[in-house]
Formats: structure tokens, C-alpha cells, sequence
């Protein structure tokens, strides 16, 4: 019976569908542009393909606040890291930090924020 539940057992993770980790925040940065920001983001996830994928990333303030996102509109398969950039992004008088928080498609929004620094001379 043993050697039964062991086989029962390793069927179930061999037909269990692949797990991707949440998607990492590689790296992120904001750049002065005109009266707004120009906001790029660089992710990493194991993307398995439609049905498990990196699907976007939104910037919030300090307080969680959304100031903008981003959708990603399909899987990144073969390229890993891959950035995508947001532009025209206003920024509220006053806020010095941003964060970002990444989405995927199976396990929502990640814990895991990304913390930018904005230049107060820019």
C-alpha cells in the first residue's frame, strides 16, 4: 500500500502544471521628461507561456496608492529579462520615492516591491 501512495505521489507532481515564482523586479528607473516621467522596468519570470506569465507592473506611492501601470499582453518566452516603459507619467508634488509591483497572470500581484529614488532636482 505504501508503494502504491508513493506512485500516486509522483504521478501527481509529474502532471501537476509547472509553478513559476512570482516575477522578479530586475531593476526599475525614472527619468525626467518635459512635465512628466518616463518609467522603466526591467522583470524576470519564468513565463510557461498563455497560461502563466508575466503580465504587468504597476507604480504606487508610499501609501500604496496607484499612480500608473503597465499591461503586458503576452508571455515573454524567449526573452528574459525583458523591460517595458511607461511615459508621461505624473508624479504628485512632493512624492521622492516610487515603488513597483509586479503582476503574473496565475499569482496576482507580487509581495515584493522595487523602491525608486526620484531626484529632487529633476
Amino acid at each position: 500500500m505504501k508503494t502504491l501512495s508513493s506512485i500516486f505521489a509522483v504521478y501527481a507532481l509529474l502532471v501537476a502544471p509547472a509553478m513559476a515564482d512570482e516575477p522578479e523586479i530586475v531593476s526599475a528607473m525614472a527619468d525626467k521628461v518635459g512635465m512628466g516621467w518616463r518609467i522603466s522596468v526591467t522583470l524576470r519570470h519564468a513565463d510557461t507561456g498563455w497560461d502563466h506569465y508575466a503580465d504587468g507592473w504597476q507604480i504606487e506611492d508610499s501609501a500604496g496608492h496607484v499612480i500608473t501601470s503597465r499591461e503586458l499582453l503576452h508571455p515573454h518566452l524567449q526573452e528574459q529579462p525583458f523591460t517595458r516603459s511607461v511615459s508621461s507619467v505624473v508624479v504628485p508634488d512632493g512624492v521622492r520615492e516610487l515603488f513597483v509591483r509586479a503582476h503574473c497572470s496565475v499569482d496576482g500581484w507580487g509581495k515584493d516591491v522595487y523602491r525608486i529614488e526620484l531626484s529632487p532636482d529633476m
